[in-house]
């Protein structure tokens, strides 16, 4: 299928021919038949997609800052791996469509396929031939409203919001400063509630279409807005201004002060500058407000991502009622999208419209559709082709299930980077991914079905990268399909997930991995070397793992299965390879959190099966410009620490002895060569099934000592 998308790396705008998506749970899959363009929004990301590397450093100051607190705690390879790895990924364009439902997923029992639906949301409703919209980002589109009229359903709710949170009043005389988009709706939706309405645009076309569309009153920028608002309220000044302009001059926050009454309110929906005047809103005491996209809900991933609606006693007005009202009215007549329609294209000629947007075709434009293809003639193929086989040769040929930031950055660069390798499939649930990695890496195709690759005959092995979630039930199918399999960290996120995967193993007797790195480290492997002889060992480890937002989706139990499953079980099992045991006696305190917070602050310990003990302080409440982790290994009359895996020490005798490699190495190369050794050679797993599964057990074992405040001893088998 046809999708827009802008590359931050080639500065192209692109319309790609990208996998179909799949539909989710909870999720509906829309075909479009039309998507407006935001120019205001669109032009600030292609314009920035635009820039050369320097520039887009100049603009963005507070990213060059993260940049170089992560070479700081990374090391510069790390991070330049990283942020290509970010320039890579197109950047989807649009939020705002209408079309037909194609499919509903589990979960969604008031859509049915066919239903005429308007769609919101970035990263959802893009311009692309199909989408795939979480369930409370699709309304019914009422008749007789057009496609091309209920396109405008996203800028329509952020107007409706704005007004609302305005707050005005029948009767009110309420200022639009700034008559795009945006502006000419709110205009329209002030009229319908009875406002008294003066509209201000530097153009002079705009400002007509706002008379005509009912503004009481519509004046150029350049002269007469006072004598306007004068007119209408008797001298006293307006109630209440929305500001929907896109500037960077903070012309629209002085006016607005200028205009209005004593304890007036301004609400901002635009993207202006904020310099506020204070003398002058001291004086008149003059409340201002920030209107948040399209209602409540907006950025809440519960609600728009899991389908939790807010009660309407408590939440009126969320961005999904916001979106039927809008339409609502437009099946009224109240509003009339269309006449601010101005151009429309198919979604083959976006680059066109987009040199509108950005001005490099010089012609007025207010509101652009793009336009596409019908069901008939459209792709819903979730797999697209790239390039031909290549010639197998001794290499190994993978499949790649999930794509996300992780497999970008460190996965994948080192896989495609091996001659013994051939990158045959890649699935990821988003088509843009899946193309740019398929690009970018040099795979043969991509796709949004993961079954395609689990299945594919071509395919030896398939790497596992997804969420957590989706781990084991990845890994067992794969490897009951006949593949090996290298599962990133964790391998399951509870008991019958580890039940299946390692059913399926026992089944199939396949090779399986999973991606615990650290103790396929240099480092590492001297550190064991170290204490061979030295019998039972004592292990402090400390990791400084920095906070995660709470929304974050590490810290969702279905998802990512919290931060001990999903990340404490590295360090478990760099424990166990050090210490040559595998735990049996586990308990967990965690740092007191609230009701709301996640508990990812905890002190683990560990009894291991030969006599072994260990600490692990997993804390997240330090600084991330701290180094990360920090081991101490005692035993045998030694000690050794190892130090964020830069270096190594060991004082031994009264003496030390010091390693110390080019540059910090955390042994990704190294498990994925051993991994690829043992498929070759048929030999024993890199790491062995049972050590896989006590880790795991483990993380399990912590959580449940954290429910129950007490220790929690495992079973080994």
């Amino acid at each position: 299928m046809k999708q827009v998308l802008q590359n931050d790396r080639s500065r192209a705008l692109q319309v790609v021919d990208v996998p179909a998506p799949r539909v989710r749970p909870g999720h509906v899959l829309v075909r479009n038949v039309a998507s407006l363009i935001s120019a205001g929004t669109e032009r600030a990301a292609v314009d920035f997609g635009q820039k050369s590397l320097l520039d887009k450093a100049r603009s963005r100051p507070d990213l060059v800052r993260q940049v170089l607190d992560r070479v700081q705690k990374d090391g510069l390879r790390p991070t330049i791996e990283a942020v290509m790895s970010r320039l890579d990924q197109p950047v989807p364009l649009g939020y705002s469509t209408a079309g037909f439902v194609e499919e509903v997923g589990a979960g969604v029992a008031d859509l049915s396929p066919g239903q005429r639906v308007g769609c919101a949301g970035a990263g959802y409703a893009n311009h692309a031939e199909l989408v795939v919209v979480p369930r409370n980002l699709v309304v019914p589109i009422p008749e007789p409203v057009s496609f091309e009229d209920a396109a405008y359903v996203t800028l329509g709710a952020i107007a409706l919001h704005g007004i609302r949170t305005a707050d005005v009043r029948v009767g009110d005389v309420v200022v639009v400063i700034g008559l795009g988009l945006l502006g000419q709706l709110t205009v329209q939706l002030l009229g319908a509630a009875g406002c008294q309405v003066v509209g201000i645009d530097l153009d002079p076309q705009k400002v007509e279409l706002a008379r005509s569309l009912g503004a009481d009153r519509a004046v150029v920028r350049s002269g007469g807005i006072q004598g306007a608002v004068a007119e209408l309220t008797e001298g006293r000044g307006a109630d209440a201004a929305i500001i929907t302009a896109a500037t960077t001059s903070n012309d629209p926050i002085e006016l607005a002060g200028e205009i209005c009454r004593d304890r007036a309110r301004i609400t901002v929906v635009g993207s202006v500058a904020m310099d506020v005047p204070r003398e002058m809103y001291y004086r008149k005491e003059l409340e201002l407000r920030i209107s948040r996209s399209y209602g409540p809900g907006r950025y809440d991933p519960e609600y728009e991502e899991k389908g939790h609606d807010y009660p309407i006693g408590y939440v009126r007005w969320t961005e999904r009622r916001n979106m039927e009202e809008f339409l609502r009215l437009v099946s009224r007549g109240v509003v009339t999208p269309g006449r601010l329609t101005t151009h429309r294209f198919a979604v083959d000629e976006a680059a066109s419209a987009y040199e509108l947007v950005t001005g490099k075709r010089q012609e007025p434009f207010l509101g652009i559709l793009l336009t596409y293809a019908s069901a008939a003639e459209g792709s819903t193929a979730p797999t697209v082709r790239l390039r031909s086989h290549g010639v197998r040769g001794q290499r190994v040929r993978l499949g790649v299930v999930g794509a996300g930031s992780f497999a970008r950055s460190v996965l994948l660069p080192r896989l495609a980077r091996r001659s013994d390798v051939e990158l045959v499939g890649v699935a990821t649930a988003s088509p843009v991914s899946a193309r740019a990695s398929g690009d970018r890496f040099g795979f043969r195709y991509c796709t949004t079905d993961a079954a395609e690759v689990i299945s594919d005959g071509e395919i030896d092995a398939v790497v596992v990268a997804t969420r957590h979630g989706s781990h084991a039930r990845y890994a067992a199918a794969a490897l009951r399909a006949g593949k090996a399999v290298f599962v990133e960290k964790p391998l399951a996120l509870d008991e019958s997930g580890l039940a299946e995967v390692l059913s399926a193993q026992a089944e199939t007797g396949g090779l399986l991995t999973v991606g615990f790195n650290r103790r396929f480290s240099p480092l590492s492997r001297t550190l064991r070397g170290l204490f061979e002889d030295a019998g039972s060992l004592a292990v402090n480890y400390r990791v400084n793992a920095g906070p995660l937002p709470p929304n974050h989706w590490l810290h969702d139990p279905a998802d990512g299965g919290g931060r001990i499953i999903g990340e404490a079980c590295h360090f478990i099992d760099l424990v166990q390879y050090l210490t040559d045991e595998l735990p049996v006696v586990v308990h967990g305190i965690a740092m007191a959190a609230g009701a709301d917070e996640p508990r990812d602050t905890v002190l683990i310990s560990i009894a291991g099966s030969g006599g072994s003990a260990a600490t692990i302080a997993y804390v997240s409440n330090g600084d991330r410009a701290f180094p990360k982790e920090r081991l101490e290994v005692f035993g045998g009359g030694a000690v050794a620490v190892l130090e964020d895996f830069r270096w190594l020490t060991l004082s031994r005798g009264g003496k030390r002895r010091s390693w110390k490699p080019k540059r910090q190495e955390k042994g990704f190369d190294e498990e994925l060569s051993a991994f690829l050794a043992a498929l070759r050679g048929g030999g024993e797993p890199p790491i062995p099934i049972a050590s896989l599964a006590a880790t795991t057990r483990a993380t399990f074992a912590v959580e449940a000592s954290l429910r129950m405040g007490m220790p929690v001893r495992l079973v080994t088998e």
